[in-house]
């Protein structure tokens, strides 16, 4: 609750500032955020100590994640939000689908949300959603009001992994943690990635991947 609501005050305050912006500086401040983002997502990927587990997460979760047609059905809803509110904008959607994946992939939202969960301390949440609210500013003065209802994808997606925490219990070790942190960083990477327009990265269909190096790191580490 504490993080949909820190996307929504940042996501507002973001459109405020954003009608004020022209168009070069909207442009620097992603370019800003999409290369600490690929800094982050770098450094969170060499925390890994098996790097064979993290391929094969990332080619498993890939092939399943694109079966499901995760990414796809981000857009899908994008789209359907953007004609709801009846916006015009061209970046609505990419705005509503990168918050998403990049509010939802981190290892705080992973761990922060178990931890709230099985040990009932939000500390990391804390700490993430006044970071995710930081980059909400910055992504709605750049792209637009999408960004605003990532914070529904917040509120289901970590309200899901907090249930989950509370009935698991202690059941995952820091090590099963560090590898899920692993894969979360090059996902995060390869939204860093797309932010910039490099490549086009389907990161939602890689979610699973995150599964997949939990699944794995508990089998062989």
């Amino acid at each position: 609750m504490v993080n949909t609501v820190t996307v929504l005050a940042g996501s507002g305050l973001g459109l405020l500032i954003g009608s004020r912006l022209s168009e070069k500086i909207k442009k620097i401040i992603l370019s800003g955020l999409s290369l600490s983002t690929i800094i982050i997502g770098i450094q969170m990927a060499l925390e890994t100590q098996k790097l064979i587990l993290i391929v094969g997460s990332l080619i498993l979760g890939g092939v399943i994640g694109q079966i499901i047609g995760i990414e796809e059905w981000l857009e899908r809803i994008g789209e359907k939000l953007k004609t709801k509110v009846g916006s015009s904008s061209p970046t609505f959607v990419l705005g509503f689908v990168i918050a998403s994946e990049l509010f939802c992939t981190g290892p705080m939202t992973i761990v922060g949300s178990l931890e709230d969960g099985y040990a009932d301390v939000a500390d990391l949440i804390y700490i993430k959603s006044i970071m995710d609210g930081a980059a909400a500013i910055a992504l709605t003065a750049s792209l637009g009001s999408g960004v605003i209802f990532s914070a529904l994808t917040v509120l289901i997606f970590q309200g899901i992994l907090t249930y989950f925490g509370m009935s698991m219990g202690n059941f995952m070790s820091a090590t099963v943690l560090n590898e899920i942190s692993a894969v979360g960083g090059i996902l995060i990477l390869g939204i860093g990635l797309n932010i910039l327009g490099i490549v086009k990265i389907r990161v939602g269909n890689l979610l699973p991947s995150l599964v997949i190096a939990a699944l794995l790191a508990w089998w062989i580490l």
